[in-house]
């Protein structure tokens, strides 16, 4: 049973005074950087000279500056750059800089999981992940309410590494909504097999299974798409919003007797089987393995192959005719 923080056990005045730098101003650093400062906190953007993005965070009121100043003026360096990016811009940029009693921060446990990056022993080591996009970290503490997060701490030097942790969580919004401790094994681990075996992988091979099964048996390419893909955001807004039974409950009883008698026939024990070696193959650092090598060979051994098969996949062209004609979509 995971135990859960609020606002109400968190000390945000641990924050007072210290000098947050956050590494990055994509979807997440935008939202953490902002929602500290509209905290009240010392807040400094780090990014590399040049970026498109340095003009954006000085026009919502950032301090800018590049990621070894950042990494040396901050006494919390966060650190949100993409997974196979951290580990060279640590090394090369953040490590030299670092002083004892720093607090080094990941929103993903990839690097320290599976020591790509290995922190010196003088400084804290902690996760703060919210569990959604960095707009919706953003907009959600705009209205007053907060992203639930996960917390770990890998390495506690100073002995205070989890209330920094729970801290830093309250500064950016989770507090009014929930905090939940974990490790960085559990939540590398959790997410890289939900996004292969569930989110992404299983999901996407899923759509595209259905809608070639159809098309193959000479049904209109257009009502595959409405059937197999379209109508999956209805399906998982509804789930999302009250879980299966709300699904159930909502969707016509033709359909609910077609889940309970098919959904077991495609996703069979032989599928199962191969989610557990997936998760095997996370568990034992095998994908992560495989990722770093394919970055270290400029992604050409399989990654950018699968992208542009995956693009010209019928689906893909369907798709995006049918689209134009939903103007909600174009917002």
């Amino acid at each position: 049973m995971v135990k859960m923080y609020y606002d109400s056990d968190c000390n945000l005045d641990l924050l007072k005074g210290k000098k947050i730098s956050i590494i990055g101003y994509g979807s997440q650093g935008h939202a953490h950087a902002l929602n500290l400062k509209d905290s009240g906190f010392d807040v400094t953007v780090g990014l590399r000279k040049g970026s498109s993005s340095w003009e954006e965070a000085e026009n919502a009121g950032l301090k800018v500056q590049e990621v070894d100043q950042a990494a040396a003026t901050g006494d919390l360096v966060m650190l949100l750059v993409p997974d196979e990016k951290a580990a060279d811009l640590y090394a090369t940029q953040i490590a030299p800089n670092l002083k004892d009693g720093d607090v080094l921060m990941f929103a993903h446990g990839f690097n320290i999981h599976y020591n790509q990056i290995q922190p010196p022993a003088e400084v804290d080591v902690i996760m703060v992940a919210p569990k959604g996009p960095g707009h919706t970290v953003r907009s959600q503490y705009l209205e007053g309410k907060g992203v639930p997060s996960l917390i770990a701490v890998h390495q506690d030097a100073s002995g205070k590494a989890k209330e920094y942790a729970l801290a830093y969580a309250a500064g950016i919004g989770a507090g009014r909504a929930g905090i939940i401790e974990t490790t960085f094994k559990d939540e590398t681990e959790t997410d890289l097999f939900g996004e292969q075996a569930v989110l992404c992988g299983g999901v996407t091979e899923l759509m595209k299974a259905g809608f070639d099964t159809l098309v193959s048996a000479c049904y209109p390419p257009e009502l595959a798409y409405f059937e197999c893909v379209h109508e999956m955001k209805l399906i998982v807004d509804l789930i999302n919003s009250g879980g299966f039974a709300m699904m159930r409950y909502s969707i016509s009883d033709t359909a609910e007797y077609g889940d309970y008698m098919s959904g077991r026939r495609i996703i069979t024990e032989e599928t199962r089987k191969e989610m557990q070696k997936i998760l095997r193959e996370v568990q034992d650092g095998t994908f992560a393995s495989k990722w770093i090598a394919e970055n270290q060979a400029g992604r050409r051994a399989n990654f950018l192959a699968c992208r542009r098969m995956e693009a010209e996949h019928p689906i893909e062209k369907v798709g995006a005719k049918l689209r134009k004609m939903m103007s909600w979509l174009k917002g």
